[in-house]
């Protein structure tokens, strides 16, 4: 039990560094860039779960916000936590934990990961344009427009290829041992 229990935070730890890595993809736009961290929080869920997915995501908050570089453009801090784009990166927490639990709730197949992921997306663009509103002082119309509306249809790719992507990786991991194919792991 306390092997696997390692395994898993192991698991996690390298989900959350990949994270960090993909975070560093940046295209600029005029309020959010978009990155590459909502397409591995799709894919850390797809893979790990609802508990797992969920820990990799914190870990790789908590990294960020103890000051490591780890969001988007080489940033971290609690400062970022609380700027125009923290609402995002606490909708990740969300996004991992709704996405891996509709996958453990239905089946662990391409269409349904991209439902979860779809979902997720939501998640994390709700929560963005929430904290955007809140931290640019505007109206929840241009705090949609422009922290959801932009993002949408980038959104369904990231979560096409988060879907299939993570489906692959997840029954290399199931084929080698590494993850049990239905059951979720104890605490």
């Amino acid at each position: 039990m306390r092997n696997e229990r390692l395994k898993w935070l192991v698991l996690s730890a390298i989900f959350a560094a990949v994270t960090a890595v993909f975070s560093q993809i940046t295209i600029p736009l005029p309020v959010i860039p978009i990155t590459g961290q909502t397409l591995a929080v799709g894919f850390t869920a797809t893979i790990l779960g609802s508990r797992w997915g969920t820990v990799a995501i914190l870990i790789y908050v908590l990294l960020g916000a103890v000051g490591l570089p780890v969001f988007s453009g080489a940033s971290g801090g609690p400062q970022v936590l609380v700027d125009k784009t923290g609402g995002y990166i606490f909708g990740f927490i969300f996004t991992a934990f709704a996405t891996g639990l509709i996958l453990e709730k239905t089946r662990f197949t391409f269409t349904w990961a991209l439902v979860a992921n779809i979902v997720g997306m939501i998640i994390t663009l709700i929560f963005g344009s929430v904290q955007l509103k809140y931290v640019l002082d505007i109206p929840w119309d241009k705090a949609f427009a422009g922290g959801a509306v932009p993002f949408l249809l980038v959104g369904v790719v990231k979560a096409v290829l988060a879907a299939w992507i993570g489906i692959k990786v997840r029954e290399r991991l199931v084929s080698s041992n590494l993850l049990q194919a239905h059951s979720r792991p104890l605490s």
